[in-house]
């Protein structure tokens, strides 16, 4: 969510909104509207409202169980589908996941997820 909204999106809903949601948040995205669902905002909202913290630990404290799992097997080298199919989740998800490591830990790729993953002792080399 993060991502989508620094990079432009003027418009957030979860996956289980309904058709009828969809089109009205859709038509008023165009109409020049910020559109966000209520659990969203809040969740926006409580992370904006914590202090900047640039330490690793904080950064690393930051990230949620599912996306440490995620940066660590990006640091073993697994491609977002292997990591779908080792986690038991879509592909979809995976790259949220991912965009979600990458902005909370102020990366800019994978290459640099991976390498962080290793200088910080996420992972020992035995994938």
């Amino acid at each position: 969510m993060l991502t989508a909204m620094a990079a432009g999106a003027s418009a957030y809903v979860l996956k289980d909104v309904g058709p009828e949601d969809l089109v009205q948040t859709i038509r008023r995205a165009v109409a020049g509207e910020v559109v966000m669902e209520s659990r969203v905002a809040a969740q926006l909202v409580a992370f904006l409202q914590k202090p900047a913290s640039t330490s690793t630990e904080a950064l690393i404290a930051d990230l949620t169980q599912r996306e440490t799992e995620v940066l660590k097997l990006i640091a073993a080298g697994l491609s977002n589908a292997e990591i779908a199919e080792k986690l038991f989740i879509s592909e979809k998800t995976v790259k949220t996941h991912v965009s979600n490591v990458l902005w909370k830990l102020q990366l800019h790729d994978r290459t640099q997820a991976a390498v962080f993953a290793w200088k910080e002792g996420l992972v020992n080399g035995k994938g």
